[in-house]
């Protein structure tokens, strides 16, 4: 007879995790230890499931990279004891999140699903549930004694999508999320279609190894018309700067003016990493298509290709923690590590 799965919900905060008073409408914090009360379907699956939460659940407006390493931690104190894990976090900066957590987490084979909803749990026309179970049944996938998902994911309105080719793209429909340049993993119908071709396929007998040093020093920057020398000179002299990114026109396309070219060589000069994504939700960056951009090319400017701007800040903080040589950080930084980029 198949054991049951053991799966460990991680509540950080968010919507997902409220109920509304039903006299004074007000939200407050759920205790997940009524969680079968409020979600008796639960029983139907089969799986154990087990929670925890940050002693302090917080709006994921307040995330920041050592809330990063309390998920992160949490999952490698836990990772023997469970099959799964089903992270819940507000969705405002969750794809950072899960993200982050993808990069981090190196060799996982287990599933890691990040959830949430647009409405609390308690509300009549929640999404919340939904939700929620969908994630647990997915976490709890298993075929040939194995994790079907052994990456980090995000659940969202009948779709799993890798985590880390994530965005959210709409504050009002419950379809918050999209993967412009990624198919999902799992489209939720009447049954769980798995898109098997498209799933990340870990090292086998790799041990898990967790990441925990992020260098916050980094700048977002998005290239406007009308974005001048004065502006981009005092942006780059930012003390203890360690890395930028910029989000620039279409396929990667910077402005030609030679004061431009200029600011980036100085700060690349002195090591300082400096990434080229695009602004556009969808396509990639291509830096061989237009003279200009051969330019900003051979100074050393580096291509994030079709990485998202989530993925790219943290995967850019994550490798500036782990001290990679200069003459190695393009190299890999333009290579594929767990799925995020072509």
């Amino acid at each position: 007879m198949k054991s049951k799965s053991n799966i460990l919900l991680i509540y950080t905060g968010g919507t997902i995790g409220m109920i509304k008073d039903s006299e004074t409408g007000s939200l407050e914090n759920f205790n997940f230890n009524d969680l079968l009360e409020y979600i008796p379907e639960l029983n139907l699956l089969d799986c154990n499931v087990s929670s925890k939460s940050f002693s302090k659940p917080i709006d994921s407006s307040n995330m920041k990279p050592s809330n990063w390493l309390e998920i992160g931690t949490i999952v490698e104190d836990n990772y023997e004891s469970y099959d799964g894990f089903v992270i819940l976090h507000g969705s405002d900066t969750m794809s950072y999140t899960a993200s982050a957590l993808s990069f981090m987490l190196e060799n996982l084979s287990k599933p890691v699903i990040f959830t949430g909803s647009q409405l609390p749990i308690g509300d009549l026309r929640t999404d919340a549930k939904e939700n929620l179970i969908t994630s647990i049944q997915i976490a709890s996938l298993i075929e040939k004694n194995q994790p079907v998902i052994q990456e980090v994911g995000v659940y969202f309105e009948y779709k799993l999508y890798r985590a880390n080719r994530t965005t959210k793209i709409n504050a009002e429909h419950f379809e918050a999320f999209d993967s412009p340049n990624y198919p999902p993993l799992i489209i939720s119908g009447v049954n769980l279609f798995v898109n098997y071709d498209f799933l990340l396929k870990p090292k086998k007998n790799k041990k898990l190894v967790v990441h925990k040093i992020f260098e916050p020093n980094v700048l977002l920057v998005k290239l406007f018309p009308g974005i001048n020398e004065k502006m981009i000179n005092h942006i780059l002299s930012t003390p203890n700067l360690k890395g930028v990114i910029f989000e620039t026109y279409g396929s990667g396309n910077l402005t030609n003016e030679k004061w431009f070219l200029k600011a980036l060589k100085i700060i690349i000069d002195k090591n300082i990493p400096v990434i080229n994504v695009t602004q556009c939700v969808g396509g990639s960056v291509d830096m061989n298509i237009y003279s200009t951009n051969i330019l900003y090319r051979n100074i050393g400017i580096i291509s994030g290709k079709d990485i998202t701007t989530e993925a790219a800040v943290t995967k850019l903080m994550l490798m500036l923690g782990q001290n990679i040589s200069t003459n190695n950080f393009k190299t890999k930084f333009e290579t594929s590590l767990v799925g995020e980029m072509k």
